[in-house]
């Protein structure tokens, strides 16, 4: 069941080895599928278009750099994850990926839920639209705003992440004169193969409830006996960009443990089990991710099997993916600022963008595939290195990849799979302005978060 994992190993020298390079591209001018939104294309003239829209128009129109996200892409996988999992088990799309008003509509209108975890994520969620019977509300220190706000509104659901939350949780929701539906987060032991920042399932980390000790059983009791709430599961989390299932066995077998002993102790079947999201996403032709329906199947036989064991009634199954929706769908057009051959090293090619709109390569050692858009080309390939405008050596886009040898000033060149935190974790860092993000739909395009501006920043800056 094991898939090539996410290349998140450790940091390399800016002078790697001879050999360790793989091999360029035979062809530079070929897209490759698995990392480009469906409607991504490169026409005769060599020009990349995105739902039927080149690029070379999008820059013109709406500049550079800017998010460019596949409206019918994100759509589709929207609506394959719900289908994979079907009526009897509930899919939350995990905001934190990226979220919009825009992308909340879309969600309710193909029947997705709603994971947030933070007030202006509710915001953004409530002010769209959204359901909030339909919304789960996460985080390690939720506020005491943020939990009154959250149960005011309606969520259907709260992750609770500590003792004291569960007291808060309970406390605020009996001031409101009601009883909250509440999942308890644990920490089941697991740590996902990927990087050690975006690993959450082991115990020395800030989310969740250890299950060694009787931690997590000591907070279902707690939880179970307090009036304001109403305890329907419990959640697990074990990591980001996983290919591996194993990890996901090794947690469900642990959570069902924990269920049959809140049965045997206190004569009680929780009726929900959610096993958060993760699921990784191609960044590079080396990635290997699954596909919604076989996730759905391995998941689902892997808590039916756990649950026949223990003697107990299949609950009911949430997932959480973000990433695995919206990290496909979009990809960072740029345009080549200045090339700067290194003879022996490698090309430096600098764009009008860089850690500012992209902070995953600094942050994680994440690894990207990146493309020339505007044009086709010959020329021989090139290694590169994509590197942004800022003031800091660290400031790169894409470590190593192969360009064309005439890459010039002016060409745009665009970075797949960025849909996925890149806009959300986006920064003012050197005081630039943070990009716009542009859907595009049958042969349309419109801003769906605008361009900051100058008068944006001096508006905060009270001086």
């Amino acid at each position: 069941m094991s898939r090539s994992a996410h290349p998140a190993g450790p940091r390399h020298a800016d002078v790697l080895p001879e050999g360790h390079y793989s091999a360029p591209p035979a062809d530079l001018n070929v897209l490759d599928r698995k990392v480009w939104a469906q409607t991504v294309t490169r026409a005769d003239d060599g020009v990349v278009s995105v739902g039927g829209i080149p690029v070379t128009r999008l820059a013109e129109e709406f500049g550079t750099p800017a998010y460019i996200l596949d409206e019918a892409d994100f759509r589709a996988r929207a609506r394959a994850w719900r289908t994979a999992f079907g009526p009897d088990a509930d899919v939350f799309y995990a905001g934190k990926a990226f979220l919009s008003r825009a992308v909340v509509r879309w969600l309710d209108e193909e029947g997705l839920n709603l994971d947030v975890c933070s007030g202006g994520e509710l915001a953004t969620a409530l002010s769209a639209g959204m359901p909030a019977e339909r919304i789960a509300f996460h985080g390690n220190n939720k506020s005491g705003e943020e939990i009154h706000r959250a149960i005011s509104a309606g969520v259907g659901r709260i992750v609770v992440d500590s003792f004291q939350e569960i007291v808060r949780v309970a406390h605020a929701a009996q001031s409101l004169g009601k009883r909250q539906k509440v999942q308890i987060r644990i920490t089941v032991g697991v740590e996902a193969h990927t990087h050690e920042f975006i690993a959450t399932a082991h115990e020395d980390q800030k989310f969740g409830i250890p299950l060694a000790g009787g931690q997590a059983a000591e907070a279902v009791r707690r939880a179970l006996q307090l009036d304001g709430l109403e305890l329907i599961g419990i959640h697990s989390h074990i990591g980001s960009q996983i290919f591996d299932m194993s990890g996901f066995e090794v947690a469900a077998h642990r959570v069902v443990g924990l269920l049959r002993d809140i049965r045997d102790e206190h004569g009680v079947e929780l009726p929900e089990i959610d096993l958060g999201g993760g699921l990784g996403i191609a960044y590079t032709s080396d990635d290997d991710p699954r596909e919604p329906h076989e996730i759905a199947k391995a998941l689902t036989e892997i808590v039916t099997r756990e649950c026949e064991n223990a003697r107990l009634r299949t609950p009911r199954i949430s997932v959480e993916p973000g990433r695995a929706i919206v990290g496909p769908t979009a990809f960072t057009l740029y345009e080549v600022g200045t090339v700067k051959p290194l003879e022996g090293l490698r090309t430096y090619v600098s764009v009008d963008g860089g850690m500012s709109d992209n902070i995953r390569t600094a942050l994680y050692d994440a690894e990207y595939s990146v493309a020339l858009v505007s044009r086709a080309s010959d020329a021989a390939p090139t290694l590169a290195r994509v590197v942004g405008k800022h003031c800091e050596s660290g400031d790169i886009v894409v470590k190593d990849a192969f360009l064309p040898a005439d890459l010039a000033p002016g060409d745009l060149i665009a970075v797949p799979a960025t849909g996925a935190y890149c806009r959300s974790m986006a920064s003012n860092y050197n005081h630039v302005l943070r990009p716009p993000v542009v859907a595009v739909e049958g042969g349309a395009a419109r801003v769906i978060v605008r361009r900051e501006t100058e008068e944006d920043l001096l508006r905060l800056d009270v001086g």
